[in-house]
């Protein structure tokens, strides 16, 4: 097997745009677009089988909640047996938990297919660890920001295409995304270089999964850029658990509308983590640049439920989730930046997986809280139930921001060191 050039090539060192970067990147690409058809179209699939909004937000907290449990394993079987066989088996798994969706007949097996997607969910930090193997230390933060605007990319297409293509049932955007998986595989199986060499990580195979999660957490700075992780994806996560929802009834917005908002975040994701990005980081450094990202969240997610037709409309929407992509794109792809340069080369896998492991917590929480919030007792939304909703969400980011000030001043100086025999 032909394996890529690392960042450990002198010869390459200043190369960025390699030829595994690329397909890397249009991989991602490509799943997301699948991923994005999927998510703001939940809700809706739900109401067809009257679901109430707590089985809405569990839909989207039972995948995360299987990731939780399974990327870390994911990420340490990348690191030992090679990244591409991993992606392979996650977008086969996808694939599969989409046409459990799509062929749904019953509530429980929207579930099931959510459940088959989250345990081979382990793409997006084997993807990362993939871009650390091929960047140098120094361009890491530059490829971290174009994977997010990849991922925002795909949130360009994936919403809009699955709001078109609910005109034709709610189940074919559901269809269309299982086939993109599968493709994906295959494109994927055959043209992707593998970065890992096998015989040199063959002692780390018997290691313990979840002990190896720990012991990274032992380590203060990764700890904090977890921690912080952890507080951004649980409120980024309630946001997009309620928001078709919220849109849904104070606006009255169906699918192909949901979708365009969506893609109009993705759009700005595109610019200001693929353009942007990069050029703050070697201005203000991304410590600082999450003590941003993270105040843009709090005022977003504070003034958002205030936003109705009779209440700054559809202006206010858009600006509104401008500051909140905005304050994503900042703070996300920052945190990832951080947690790879603190970590030696041969643990990427492991460290990204880590950060992965938390999100999926995260992602698991953060709708199985606004699946509680966004109830009333007549299984229904309203508005002091939106409102309490986006108000915990902005109290979290409002911690997040704190504890960002707090990392800003007294780990920025030491993430640019090479990492101790104690780092991960």
């Amino acid at each position: 097997m032909k394996k890529a050039t690392t960042s450990k090539s002198p010869a390459h060192e200043d190369k960025f745009f390699t030829k595994p970067l690329v397909i890397i990147l249009l991989t991602v690409f490509i799943d997301l677009v699948g991923f994005g058809i999927v998510i703001p179209l939940l809700p809706y699939y739900g109401e067809t089988f009257n679901a109430s909004p707590f089985e809405v937000g569990m839909l989207f907290a039972i995948y995360s909640a299987m990731q939780f449990v399974f990327a870390p394993i994911l990420g340490g079987l990348s690191d030992k047996y090679g990244r591409r066989p991993i992606l392979f088996l996650s977008l086969v798994g996808s694939g599969v938990g989409y046409l459990f969706i799509g062929y749904a007949s019953v509530l429980w097996m929207v579930f099931v297919g959510r459940i088959v997607a989250g345990v081979t969910g382990g793409n997006i930090s084997t993807a990362q660890a993939y871009i650390a193997d091929i960047t140098t230390r120094e361009n890491r933060a530059k490829g971290m920001g174009l994977f997010g605007a990849t991922f925002g990319l795909g949130f360009v297409f994936g919403p809009a295409i699955g709001g078109i293509l609910s005109r034709y049932g709610i189940h074919v955007p559901f269809l269309f995304a299982a086939c993109l998986s599968f493709a994906n595989a295959l494109a994927l199986y055959f043209i992707l270089p593998e970065t890992v060499d096998n015989q040199a990580n063959a002692e780390l195979r018997t290691q313990n999964r979840f002990a190896a999660v720990f012991e990274a957490l032992k380590d203060k700075r990764f700890s904090i850029i977890t921690l912080l992780y952890f507080l951004v994806v649980s409120a980024f996560s309630i946001m997009t658990t309620s928001f078709t929802l919220f849109t849904m009834f104070r606006f009255g917005y169906d699918p192909e509308q949901n979708g365009y908002l969506f893609a109009y975040v993705g759009i700005l994701a595109i610019i200001f983590q693929g353009v942007l990005f990069s050029r703050l980081v070697k201005k203000f450094g991304e410590a600082w640049l999450v003590v941003v990202g993270c105040f843009l969240l709090v005022g977003s997610l504070f003034t958002l439920p205030q936003i109705g037709p009779t209440s700054g409309g559809l202006t206010a929407l858009l600006i509104s989730i401008a500051f909140f992509s905005l304050g994503n794109s900042l703070s996300s792809p920052a945190l990832t930046s951080l947690a790879s340069k603190i970590t030696d080369d041969k643990n990427q896998g492991k460290a990204l997986g880590t950060m992965q492991s938390a999100a999926s917590l995260a992602r698991a929480v953060g709708p199985a809280l606004a699946a509680v919030l966004l109830n009333n007792s007549f299984n229904k939304l309203d508005d002091f139930t939106v409102q309490r909703t986006f108000w915990v969400a902005a109290a979290i980011m409002f911690l997040s921001f704190l504890v960002a000030v707090y990392f800003a001043k007294i780990g920025q100086k030491h993430i640019h060191s090479i990492p101790s025999e104690n780092s991960i």
